[in-house]
């Protein structure tokens, strides 16, 4: 009986080993092991994303054709949020890629990623003139991502000419500039216009006739910047009434520069006032010059000047800084009527507590037209007062 078992035994043994020879291993092993048959299957099985759809970019309106609009359907695989729904849904899409190509650059080039549920991308790096071809990934995790979702025709970005966000300060603009020539019409139709006094301007004459009656100079200071200086400017127009009125009076101005460009305007500016005054033999050149370019080398000429001369009036109309106290301190100090004029906030304070009239911002710049009284200049202050 034991023998009929093992002969038994062996034969069975001799049978498996056939058929392990003749059957493929993969097949053996599934029979044998389920566990291994079905982790197969799950490898077997991939993950897709579905690409997004309707890629669209246009020129951004408004600019200097430096940006492009780019927009996308989102992919199936991005879930809408529900703003009823308190819970939020997650989707297998994590975000999206947004990639160019361009006519000189045929090549695609990765600009930048957004998240998922945004559809939406600017692309601020674009030549005015230049074709551009976008597409979209759909980006998943672990490296996911979908097929590019390309454009059919390309986009060009262009230059505006017109802002449309600013067509209100457009409108603006033309309202004040339209007041600005009716009142300059008014002006010169004969039409009186009624303007603000200012104390300052009002008592150069009685400082020219100051400096007349006491047989002293009057001293004209016209800042320290040069002619590219508003500020410059506008004292050499105060400079030029003043020398009017000075003509008229037979007194001596005096005007000390710091910029050779300045010295040769003011020459001029003094000149044409002692001609219209009808005084042209009592203008003497050499009473308007040059002095130095150095800041506190200027302020030391004027200061020595001011207390060896002693000026009966004394005119500071132009740009300053830490001079200002310098001046105003040795002006007073001699009894001369002091006139200032300047835009400086830092240095008005100086000015309004040492001299006897100050012209403060804007009075300096209108000092042109009060004094001149011409209609074309009186219509353009009553405009822009308007517009202010």
């Amino acid at each position: 009986m034991i023998n009929y078992l093992l002969e038994k035994q062996i034969w069975y043994s001799v049978a498996l080993l056939l058929v392990s020879l003749h059957l493929p291993h993969n097949t053996l092993i599934a029979q044998t092991t389920p566990a291994v048959k079905m982790e197969e299957k799950k490898k077997q099985k991939t993950v897709t994303l579905r690409p997004p759809a309707d890629v669209k970019a246009v020129d951004n309106p408004n600019d200097k054709g430096e940006i492009i609009n780019v927009s996308w359907k989102r992919s199936p695989d991005d879930f809408e949020p529900d703003k009823k729904s308190k819970q939020k849904k997650v989707g297998l899409v994590t975000g999206y890629a947004i990639e160019r190509s361009s006519q000189n650059d045929p090549g695609w080039v990765r600009l930048g990623k957004v998240r998922f549920g945004n559809m939406t991308f600017e692309d601020e790096n674009t030549k005015p003139g230049s074709k551009y071809f976008y597409r979209v990934i759909a980006l998943g995790k672990k490296e996911l991502q979908s097929q590019p979702a390309t454009m059919t025709t390309f986009v060009v970005a262009k230059v505006q000419w017109f802002d449309t966000k600013k067509i209100w300060f457009g409108l603006m603009m033309l309202l004040v500039c339209g007041v600005v020539i009716l009142f300059i019409f008014l002006a010169r139709a004969g039409y009186a216009l009624k303007i603000r006094k200012i104390a300052g301007l009002e008592v150069v004459n009685e400082a020219v006739g100051r400096a007349t009656e006491m047989g002293r100079t009057c001293l004209f200071i016209p800042g320290i910047q040069d002619m590219n200086d508003i500020q410059t400017v506008a004292g050499l127009t105060v400079l030029g009434s003043v020398a009017k009125t000075a003509a008229e009076y037979d007194a001596e101005i005096e005007v000390p520069t710091c910029r050779s460009l300045v010295m040769t305007a003011a020459q001029e500016t003094v000149e044409a006032s002692f001609l219209s005054a009808g005084r042209p033999d009592t203008y003497n050149a050499e009473k308007i010059y040059y002095v130095t370019d150095e800041q506190f080398g200027y302020v030391a000429y004027l200061s020595g000047l001011m207390v060896r001369d002693e000026p009966a009036a004394c005119f500071y109309m132009g740009a300053f800084f830490a001079e200002s106290l310098i001046l105003a301190e040795t002006g007073n100090s001699i009894g001369a009527i002091q006139i200032a004029g300047t835009a400086m906030p830092s240095q008005l304070p100086f000015f309004v507590a040492a001299c006897d009239y100050t012209l403060i911002g804007e009075e300096f710049f209108a000092a042109s037209a009060y004094l001149s009284g011409e209609a074309d200049q009186m219509g353009s202050l009553k405009g822009q007062d308007f517009g202010k």
